[in-house]
């Protein structure tokens, strides 16, 4: 930092504001302390900082090591508001978000004296691990449970499953059927919830629950089922890929979309658009998901208020060609 500062002509505590992103700073000075950097090739000691400020300008996230979409859009969400605020990440996996396992996560990524924690908890069985969480740590629960944590972003799945629905009985569709995520799953309930008080709302008979895992093999033995039920109108599914497999099924069975039944999936995943048909589906926001859950998290590392609270980001209902009224 002594060299940047000599070669630029200015002290070293410019050279501190400059890295810093200090806003008291000429942009004639900035420019030329940036060209001293770029000259000579200066990388800030990121440990140093640390020691000095009490602050490792690093965030540890704790999420389930899965491959669907949900929460890999989720993690890579909060990585990219991280680094636009300008802090590093560590990401700790893990197999289940039971008590040990996040407690096991949680310790690591601490030792490592990351400024705080964002734990991506979407399953109903991480309840007692966040409630075990240390009270000191500034720590945001994404997609976590309201009741077990004080600082939890999440998607409004519930107004998202329901305008689903709606849409399918403005459409003419006497009752909608919906096959469900895992039980387990936060987001699954708040679908099935959405989804059942659409239906009491408007007196529609609510069908038997069908039950998947998210994948598209679940959505293709559901469809085996539903493509034999001739009232079959409509149809819910709680993510997607289990839509896909959906249309699979009643494709095979002869069953065609939407002329004979409508359905509508949820997550707006890139490929819903191609689908045939394309799909109708309800997009989450993953983008302010991110940006929520970060700004809530260095609202509570910086002692600023709105670190604390239940924040819900809303979704969109997003018409493609898998919808219609139903046939007569």
């Amino acid at each position: 930092m002594s060299d940047v500062a000599g070669l630029a002509g200015v002290s070293h505590q410019t050279v501190s504001r400059v890295i810093a992103d200090h806003p008291n700073v000429r942009p004639r000075t900035r420019a030329r302390v940036l060209a001293a950097i770029e000259e000579l090739g200066y990388l800030p000691n990121t440990a140093a900082r640390a020691l000095a400020t009490g602050r490792s300008k690093t965030l540890g996230v704790v999420s389930l090591n899965s491959t669907l979409f949900g929460p890999a859009s989720t993690l890579y969400s909060i990585e990219e508001a991280a680094k636009l605020a300008g802090y590093f990440v560590t990401v700790a996996s893990v197999r289940s978000l039971d008590r040990m396992s996040l407690r096991e996560a949680t310790s690591r990524l601490l030792g490592q004296a990351v400024d705080g924690l964002v734990v991506i908890a979407p399953l109903a069985s991480a309840a007692d691990a966040l409630r075990d969480l240390p009270k000191d740590t500034a720590i945001v629960a994404v997609d976590g449970d309201p009741d077990a944590h004080d600082a939890v972003v999440g998607v409004d799945q519930v107004t998202g499953a329901r305008v689903a629905t709606q849409h399918l009985l403005a459409a003419g569709h006497r009752t909608v059927w919906h096959i469900a995520g895992p039980q387990d799953w936060l987001d699954a309930r708040g679908r099935i919830a959405g989804w059942q008080t659409a239906l009491e709302e408007a007196g529609a008979e609510v069908p038997p629950l069908l039950n998947g895992d998210w994948s598209a093999r679940s959505g293709y033995q559901a469809g085996q089922v539903l493509a034999r039920l001739p009232d079959v109108t409509a149809v819910f599914a709680g993510n997607d890929q289990m839509a896909l497999g959906l249309l699979g099924a009643l494709n095979e069975r002869g069953r065609q979309v939407p002329s004979d039944i409508s359905v509508v999936g949820f997550d707006d995943i890139p490929e819903a658009a191609y689908y045939i048909p394309p799909l109708t589906t309800v997009r989450q926001d993953f983008d302010e998901v991110g940006r929520r859950s970060l700004h809530m998290l260095i609202d509570q590392i910086t002692s600023e208020p709105g670190g604390a609270g239940y924040d819900l980001v809303d979704t969109e209902l997003v018409v493609r060609q898998s919808t219609a009224p139903p046939h007569s």
